[in-house]
């Protein structure tokens, strides 16, 4: 690029309107030359304050990073939050299933037992109210009729009743 640049400047170098062009591509020449040795600087300075630019990009990637690290831990503290919450809930939704299996297995095998004769824990325990309350009633009757033949033996003298003999039969004749 620079060897055709050249070509034309020579060419017109050469022509009278090329005196105007030469100085005017001289002029180019110079400002690029300029915003070369701008940029060279820039450079040089920022190889020169590079470690101060370092600590600072560094300073402030500490602080983004506590800042990133605080919000972070509060979106965890959030979604620990709501993940308990749903572990809760199908927790019970769980146990209520669970309950409600249990009752049907439980309703099922009552109604088995049932069909086999076998008494519940509800028949049993009515039996033994009434098993119980039987003996207190034979209890008391077996009381009252002991007590009733004492306290009439000791009213009246009891009385003597002589033993009454069966008269002897006679002996059926042989024949």
């Amino acid at each position: 690029m620079v060897k055709k640049l050249s070509k034309i400047a020579a060419k017109k170098a050469a022509s009278p309107a090329g005196l105007l062009d030469s100085q005017l591509a001289s002029s180019v020449k110079d400002s690029a030359q300029q915003i070369w040795l701008a940029g060279m600087g820039a450079f040089a300075k920022a190889q020169a304050e590079g470690g101060k630019v370092f600590e600072a990009l560094v300073k402030e990637g500490v602080s983004l990073q506590r800042k990133t690290q605080s919000v972070a831990e509060g979106k965890l503290g959030d979604v620990t939050g709501k993940m308990s919450s749903m572990a809760s809930e199908v927790t019970s939704k769980a146990g209520a299933s669970w309950d409600k299996l249990e009752n049907i297995f439980e309703e099922r095998t009552a109604k088995a037992l049932g069909k086999l004769g076998v008494p519940t824990a509800k028949d049993v325990a009515e039996l033994t109210r009434r098993v119980d309350e039987l003996s207190a009633a034979v209890a008391k009757l077996s009381k009252s009729t002991k007590a009733a033949p004492a306290t009439a033996a000791a009213k009246a003298p009891a009385k003597k009743v002589a033993a009454k003999r069966a008269p002897a039969r006679k002996a059926a004749p042989a024949a």
